[in-house]
């Protein structure tokens, strides 16, 4: 070990952080707001990296058929939901063709954009659009409906929710892993360190997007209806706040980040239909460093879980995913004797 391996293994774990941060923020986002520990938010990262590469073979795919299927699903039970409540039929079927039309639009498109080789831009801005059409349609057929449930039955949720998206994830893409092309191919030195176009994109990338959800959050009115709902969501309501709004915009954005993040890691490693679940869990770990509710300490988490993995792959390669996964213990244990809280207290 000197310094040149020092500084380069410290640019990989800033590099893998960067990526893990957005996704610590993801699940800490959904969480305020929805009081859901989501434990599919890799299974967005594995979305969005393998059907890049699938367009990129000239094929349609799977994804836009399972997005059809699962709008078809949520139209289905937004109808029965909306004639139950409302008793007519014209307005059950609205609800349900708003649920249904946006999908079935992005599907169109993507069937027709599939086998033509766009370029890699427009594929890639597709593939976000897919996968971030994911995210309303799985908190309607999940959660919307046990919205007032306990965090325990929820969590059984995202975890059932998991295995479904993995399962999913197999039949659509097969067991092959892909690798995508760089969106930024040109390499650059700066001393010992050996700087690629797709790691600058990842750092600008996930910049970018943090002073954009901070801007969210703290200057538009709509960032300011999730931190109510996030704060008390039965006040949020008797002010006019529509919860079930507030869960699908928030997960349309936690699908949109991990779509993202998939795009920034697929040229740099090999995905495969169940990456995602040890990635998100790296996400989930720089999130629970942050205490499930701060964006700066899940920020900061990610990257001291990218550099930990990082040196720890250097000196004990086989040990690496313990050593990262090990660091949540003494930050649960540090946060349970700084809370104060008994077993009586609810």
């Amino acid at each position: 070990m000197d310094f040149s391996i020092a500084g380069i293994l410290t640019l990989d774990g800033l590099t893998n952080g960067a990526i893990y941060a957005l996704l610590g923020m993801g699940i800490v986002l959904v969480f305020t707001v929805t009081r859901v520990i989501f434990i599919p938010q890799g299974e967005f990262v594995a979305y969005g990296a393998l059907t890049l590469a699938i367009f990129q073979t000239g094929k349609v795919p799977g994804t836009v058929w399972l997005l059809l299927i699962l709008a078809a699903v949520a139209a289905a039970m937004e109808l029965v939901t909306t004639w139950r409540h409302r008793g007519r039929a014209a307005p059950a079927f609205m609800a349900a063709l708003r649920t249904f039309a946006l999908p079935a639009v992005v599907c169109a498109i993507s069937i027709w954009a599939g086998p033509r080789n766009l370029p890699l831009l427009v594929q890639a801005l597709l593939t976000l659009c897919i996968v971030t059409a994911f995210g309303p349609l799985v908190y309607r057929v999940a959660y919307q409906s046990l919205a007032g449930a306990s965090s325990l039955v929820l969590l059984i949720v995202s975890v059932g929710v998991h295995f479904a998206m993995t399962g999913l994830g197999l039949l659509f893409f097969g067991a092959e892993g892909f690798r995508n092309p760089p969106f930024w191919g040109d390499r650059f030195s700066l001393g010992p360190l050996n700087l690629s176009g797709q790691t600058l994109i990842i750092f600008v990338a996930s910049a970018a997007l943090i002073v954009g959800l901070w801007l969210f959050f703290e200057r538009s009115l709509f960032g300011k209806a999730l931190r109510a709902t996030a704060v008390n969501r039965l006040g949020a309501r008797l002010m006019g706040i529509s919860t079930q709004a507030a869960g699908q915009l928030t997960f349309a954005m936690a699908a949109l980040i991990g779509a993202l993040s998939g795009l920034l890691i697929g040229p740099t490693t090999t995905i495969f239909y169940d990456s995602g679940f040890i990635i998100g869990l790296k996400g989930f770990v720089a999130g629970v460093i942050g205490g499930l509710a701060s964006y700066p300490g899940a920020l900061l988490g990610a990257l001291a879980v990218g550099v930990i993995e990082s040196f720890g792959s250097f000196w004990a390669s086989s040990f690496k995913e313990v050593i990262v996964f090990t660091i949540i213990l003494p930050v649960l244990l540090w946060r349970s004797l700084r809370s104060g809280h008994s077993d009586e207290e609810h």
